[in-house]
């Protein structure tokens, strides 16, 4: 008879989470001490509670556990960009996926970076497992039921032979069914024909012995998009002044300029990623208005973006690697010099386009807005507020236009539109057509001493859902207080409408 585990001593420290699942109190995690009390994930409360009474119990928080693992997602990326979360087999990920392809010999090899990764993972407080193999499915099986940490490709099949069906990330349900059948490890699946398998199982089970096995390829679904061009370095000794960090972000820029140059691109949205010896990942992201290569330039952005944010930057105990992304690229075709020795970088538009980068770095980009026009004459479709970062009339130099006279006999426009028209309610009128001699705007009487119009506007046919395609004939109005109003009447008196509605549209002065 096996002796029962050893309670002295190992029942203060263990301690397990509960969930409830289907209705049931189940175990979702038990620690080291726990497991060697011979509990285990999926068990029962009640069950745990009657073999260890005064067990210590703690309900399972999923949204802390993921921050916690999206945490170690963003510390992982200083070996890989391409890190994903692992929820082939719960709702909830428990797991990392790292593309380490092209990267290990950065790190001395694979057995030195699965070394590295574990011993870091074990100076932050955690306990983990990992394999390295030529697909995802059998890298999970090796890390969490296996014994060999690195398998080649050519022994994908043989090294999981030996280990049980739960490894190849099937559910609880179809690991019960296939052991009632017989079926325990993955040699007693590969050796039985599959059309049975699939009939009575399902394709799932296949399907994800084909994904382990190497015959059906699968993917990883990366935590953060591939950038179009990466540049980084790390350092033997951490920083922590911002002025060493800022002249890292420099030097990069110009390893990323000399590649994008020869690309034909600039980039348009950057981002430096500082990895800080315990773990940490500081983010900090710049956009433009047109694209951008110049060391100097982005520099300054990045300095001001410190400035402004803070609390965005903490080096804490340093910075053991920075690395600089551009994560979206656009044609920056080179231009011509001018007898005087100007380029395309320093000419007016250029310095208004940092400006507005810096504006935008400073306050938000959705807050530093351009007005774009549109071929409209309806007053509030003539015009739209954009951000100035996402149109494109600064992407290349201005070309020369002829400015255009302004015609002297056209009806002069309001200094302030209102963003919608307000409605004012009209007591009298000079003529069925004519203008208001007193309205009533936000609580305010007013009476008219001077008036010019009408100016009669048709509405597009095609903005009207209903098909109400009413006219406007505006006024300029003057009230005997000195306000200036442009007013308007909706549809025509007696042929579109027959009682108008009046509306404030703007101010003058």
């Amino acid at each position: 008879m096996p002796k029962p585990p050893s309670v002295s001593g190992g029942l203060d420290n263990a301690f397990v989470c509960v969930e409830a699942v289907r209705g049931a109190q189940r175990l979702s995690a038990v620690n080291a001490a726990a497991a060697r009390l011979r509990l285990k994930p999926g068990m029962t409360l009640s069950d745990a509670r009657a073999m260890y009474p005064t067990l210590t119990v703690m309900p399972a928080d999923t949204s802390a556990d993921l921050w916690q693992l999206e945490t170690i997602a963003e510390a992982c990326e200083r070996y890989t960009p391409l890190v994903a979360l692992d929820a082939s087999t719960n709702l909830t990920p428990n797991g990392l996926f790292l593309d380490i392809t092209g990267c290990a010999h950065l790190f001395g090899g694979e057995d030195a970076l699965l070394t590295d990764i574990i011993q870091r993972l074990k100076r932050y407080g955690f306990t983990a497992r990992g394999a390295i193999a030529s697909t995802p499915g059998c890298a999970w099986a090796m890390a969490r039921f296996g014994q060999a940490p690195i398998v080649a490709a050519k022994d994908t099949a043989n090294a999981l032979l030996p280990l049980p069906l739960a490894s190849l990330r099937l559910s609880r349900e179809s690991v019960n069914a296939l052991a009632e059948a017989g079926l325990h490890y993955v040699a007693d699946l590969i050796a039985r024909p599959r059309a049975p398998i699939a009939a009575r199982f399902g394709e799932h089970v296949l399907a994800r012995l084909d994904q382990a096995t190497g015959r059906d390829e699968e993917s990883i679904n990366p935590r953060t998009p591939i950038a179009p061009c990466v540049m980084e370095q790390d350092f033997i000794e951490a920083i922590t002044r911002e002025d060493d960090v800022l002249t890292v972000i420099a030097a990069l820029a110009v390893r990323m300029g000399v590649l994008l140059e020869q690309r034909g691109e600039g980039a348009r949205t950057l981002e430096a990623v500082l990895f800080r010896l315990d773990g940490v990942v500081n983010r900090l992201m710049v956009g433009t208005s047109r694209p951008l290569r110049d060391p100097k330039l982005i520099r300054r952005l990045f300095a001001d973006r410190l400035k402004t944010h803070a609390d965005d930057y903490d080096a804490g105990f340093g910075f053991e690697k920075i690395r600089l992304r551009a994560l979206a690229v656009d044609t920056l075709e080179a231009w011509q010099s001018d007898l005087t020795g100007a380029d395309s970088t320093t000419d007016s538009n250029g310095e208004f386009g940092h400006l507005v980068d810096r504006l935008g770095v400073r306050l938000s980009t959705e807050r530093v807005l351009v007005l774009q026009p549109h071929d409209s004459h309806i007053p509030e479709f003539a015009h739209s507020a954009r951000a100035a970062q996402r149109t494109d009339f600064l992407s290349a130099p201005k070309k020369h236009t002829p400015k255009i006279a302004q015609d002297s006999l056209a009806p002069a426009r309001p200094i302030r539109l209102l963003e919608k028209p307000e409605p004012i309610s009209v007591s009298a009128v000079e003529v069925p057509e004519g203008c208001p001699t007193r309205f009533r705007w936000r609580g305010i009487a007013h009476r008219t001493s001077a008036s010019e119009g009408p100016e009669r506007i048709a509405m597009e046919w095609w903005r009207d859902d209903k098909g109400q395609t009413f006219t406007r004939d505006y006024f300029r109005v003057e009230s005997e207080t000195g306000g200036r109003f442009w007013l308007f009447r909706e549809g025509l008196f007696g042929r579109e409408t027959a009682s108008s509605n009046w509306f404030v549209h703007g101010l003058f002065g």
